[in-house]
């Protein structure tokens, strides 16, 4: 089990994860044409060069998902009971094809939860940078935390 007990966590705490992933033409086009998003910003080159951005730009939706699953390792994988929400997505900066995204993670507020004395209610803030530092993506994920079992050592 990779991720951390609620108990083992406390606010202020970040991660700096180690995993670090560049992004393809192969990802946007496949992400984007399976869940149906038409939008030209992501799939006509042609198009996109006449833009601002000039090329075509990462779908939003899978810089998001990238963004949390690179954080799951180091928080939540085998200790998670549920997500239970994301709050405050932004992507302040375009992510294009061939950037490299990086990903902290940090604590921001913990409590027990009500219905369930196993379990507590963890809320991280997950920044995405890509390889110039510049910060792409950011987004506060509130999920149902497993508390560390009686017997656990």
């Amino acid at each position: 089990m990779a991720g951390v007990w609620f108990d083992d966590m406390q606010v202020g705490q970040v991660f700096d994860h180690a995993i670090r992933r560049t992004v393809t033409e192969t990802d946007n086009v496949l992400f984007t044409t399976l869940t149906h998003n038409p939008a030209l910003l992501h799939l006509d080159e042609e198009y996109m060069k006449g833009t601002e951005f000039g090329a075509r730009i990462v779908n939003s939706v899978f810089t998001l998902g990238l963004m949390v699953g690179i954080s799951v390792g180091d928080t939540t994988l085998g200790t998670a009971i549920a997500n239970l929400g994301w709050d405050e997505v932004r992507f302040p900066k375009p992510l294009f094809h061939g950037d490299t995204v990086r990903v902290t993670t940090e604590v921001v507020d913990l409590r027990d939860s009500k219905s369930r004395p196993d379990a507590g209610i963890v809320t991280f803030v997950h920044r995405a940078y890509n390889q110039h530092g510049d910060l792409v993506a950011s987004c506060k994920r509130t999920g149902l935390q497993r508390k560390k079992p009686k017997d656990a050592a």
